[in-house]
């Protein structure tokens, strides 16, 4: 295949589906997918439920320091970076982010709606 049949292919990619956002079955992941946007999502869940204790002490450490945060935080700083970091390279952890994103994806391909849309009408009760 050309580098321009190439190009032409994955410029169509993404076109297709209920509302011409891409085939909502679609498995596969774009290179930014991989880089950027799974690696966000995994930061965001290791956050909220995997590290949420050292992500506490922090900012508890931080609120009362100040600009001094910077010396004074650093064991706290360091707990909140191993734990993260210990997630970040966890492949079943990998696993499940990227199963979650693209369940995530292929919602909105179906719905033309993102999540965080369908949240709002959820609550809004329509």
């Amino acid at each position: 295949m050309s580098e321009q049949e190439e190009k032409n292919e994955n410029a169509f990619r993404n076109t297709g589906g209920p509302h011409g956002l891409g085939d909502p079955d679609d498995t596969s992941l774009r290179r930014v997918e991989v880089e950027v946007v799974i690696p966000k999502k995994m930061r965001e869940i290791a956050r909220a439920e995997k590290c949420s204790e050292e992500v506490e002490a922090f900012t508890k450490c931080c609120q009362g320091s100040s600009y001094a945060m910077v010396l004074s935080c650093r064991k706290e700083n360091t707990a909140l970076w191993d734990c993260l970091g210990k997630w970040y390279n966890n492949e079943e952890f990998r696993e499940r982010c990227t199963k979650e994103y693209l369940e995530e994806r292929s919602e909105y391909r179906r719905s033309g709606l993102t999540k965080k849309q369908r949240k709002r009408i959820a609550l809004a009760g329509f």
